[in-house]
């Protein structure tokens, strides 16, 4: 089907979670800088400083930590990239050929909820931001100013989804430079506010903490991507090198929080009372230290940095409904999205009366499932030699089957264990996590292992080795002849780095070249 096919009335992307014909599939890897960029520019990366100083580190314990956190996890967002330029579908489709396609839902249902956790986090910030920048320039009219930001925002965001992929990837671009060249005025007008000598006197936290600092920057950033990382690669032409997919997926996403992280530091090491500010008000508090002049172009900062990344969340997590059963078009799965997101705005905005403690309960909870489910993916990536069966991946029926209990279990297993070993103490509602710190010899529930939230690693790394060791073991028992039906067969060489062979592939034509 050609381009212009896929294009409604208004330009309302048609595609769904269908695979991209070859005739759509478009640009380089380097095209994978902008929508990444753009999403993770936003001024919550300056936040952050005051997240993990939270943990009770000193400035350089936290810089490690951040740098590990960021780029480690973002670099599980390029690895999974690698599947949507060799499927040409979204992630929670390319999922089904690990897990099944039945045996996807699960997933998927956890991929859709972190999904619309965050479009309501992002929305909600962006709206308390601009409510407490026109307070300081006397504009406010109380919770109507909220109301007037939400809306705009929330049509902002809705809007772009509905319009879809060519309408982000434009919209990402003006974010990337907007955003940008304002975040370097934002960091020269406030440079005057950081005391070095404040900072380098943070005493040091322990091991354990220094851990938990590291778990809590990986749940924020690249674990909260690593479900979409197919769904903007799924478009590059699968002739596209691997390599260079993983490399801009991983420094597109990467390079602005480890600069704004840094910067958070900085400024949350310098100032108590702007750390504590910004537990309850992430943006809103860094416009305190602003002059007046710039509060203004600092609201478009703000709001169009998180903008960027809601949007992309709310296209995702559209797809994402879409893999997990819901028969609509891509568009209408969008605004269902949206309607969700703009009740638990509402709730948030109108009605709670804290956000940093559900915020840090809503990313290692969800982080425990998602980092699973990461590393069956990550094997399944790693293993897979052939490019993926397309019709098979909507088709029960097909080489993939209905419902691939391992990979399941091993999600349900690495939770279970998971959720036993985090915590979260600002959240009553998760008192029941870290039932397993005490039975492992770790101290409880109050030991100094509590704050690492080990679960979150360790859920990936029980998925990822149990799937990697059951399909070496099938391709073991193939012989040499083969391996049996619907089993990734293991890479000579690693997939992330052999876009030679599968330009071959790819030069003779879109048609199943499945296991």
């Amino acid at each position: 089907m050609s381009t212009a096919q896929q294009q409604g009335p208004l330009g309302v992307e048609l595609n769904g979670i269908n695979v991209i014909s070859e005739s759509e599939r478009k640009g380089r890897p380097r095209s994978l800088f902008w929508p990444w960029f753009a999403a993770n520019i936003s001024v919550l990366g300056v936040s952050y400083g005051s997240f993990v100083l939270g943990f009770g580190i000193s400035f350089w314990q936290a810089t490690i930590a951040g740098l590990i956190g960021i780029v480690v996890s973002f670099l599980l967002v390029g690895f999974i990239a690698v599947a949507g330029k060799r499927g040409s579908a979204p992630t929670l489709v390319l999922s089904r050929a690990a897990f099944g396609v039945r045996g996807n839902e699960l997933p998927s249902v956890v991929s859709w909820m972190l999904n619309v956790g965050w479009e309501i986090v992002l929305t909600v910030l962006a709206t308390l931001a601009t409510a407490t920048v026109f307070h300081r320039l006397g504009w406010s009219a109380g919770d109507v100013t909220k109301v007037v930001a939400f809306l705009v925002i929330a049509a902002l965001i809705v809007g772009s989804a509905v319009l879809g992929f060519d309408t982000i990837m434009r919209l990402q671009t003006v974010i990337t430079v907007v955003t940008g060249v304002l975040t370097v005025i934002y960091f020269i007008l406030v440079a005057d506010k950081i005391h070095w000598s404040t900072v380098s006197a943070i005493h040091p936290g322990s091991a354990q903490a220094f851990i938990g600092a590291i778990v809590f920057v990986m749940t924020g950033f690249g674990l909260g991507w690593v479900n979409t990382g197919a769904d903007y690669s799924r478009y590059l032409p699968r002739r596209s090198s691997s390599g260079g997919v993983i490399w801009w997926t991983t420094f597109g996403s990467s390079v602005a929080p480890v600069f704004l992280l840094g910067f958070g530091l900085l400024l949350a090491g310098s100032s108590t009372s702007l750390s504590s500010s910004i537990a309850s008000d992430p943006i809103g508090a860094l416009s305190t230290i602003l002059p007046t002049w710039y509060l203004i172009p600092f609201v478009f900062v703000a709001v169009l940095g998180l903008v960027g990344g809601a949007v992309l969340d709310i296209y995702s997590s559209g797809l994402t409904l879409l893999a997990a059963g819901l028969r609509a078009p891509r568009w209408a799965a969008a605004l269902v999205d949206g309607v969700l997101m703009i009740l638990g705005t509402i709730y948030v905005v109108f009605f709670s009366k804290n956000f940093i403690g559900p915020f840090q309960g809503f990313l290692i909870t969800l982080g425990v499932p998602i980092s699973a489910w990461c590393g069956v993916m990550l094997a399944d990536i790693l293993m897979r030699r052939a490019d993926y069966a397309e019709a098979d991946l909507y088709s029960p029926a097909g080489r993939y089957g209905s419902v691939r209990w391992v990979p399941v279990a091993l999600m349900v297993l690495g939770s279970v264990i998971g959720f036993g070993l985090v915590v979260n103490t600002s959240a009553s509602w998760l008192k029941w996590q870290g039932y397993l710190l005490g039975p492992f010899g770790l101290g409880g529930k109050a030991g100094t292992w509590a704050s690492a939230n080990l679960g979150v690693i360790v859920a990936l790394v029980i998925a990822f080795a149990g799937w990697l060791g059951m399909l070496a073991r099938g391709a073991r028992s193939a012989g040499p002849g083969g391996v049996p039906p619907g089993t990734p067969r293991p890479l000579r060489s690693s997939p992330y780095h052999h876009a030679a062979g599968e330009a071959a592939r790819a030069s003779r034509g879109p048609r199943d070249r499945g296991k």
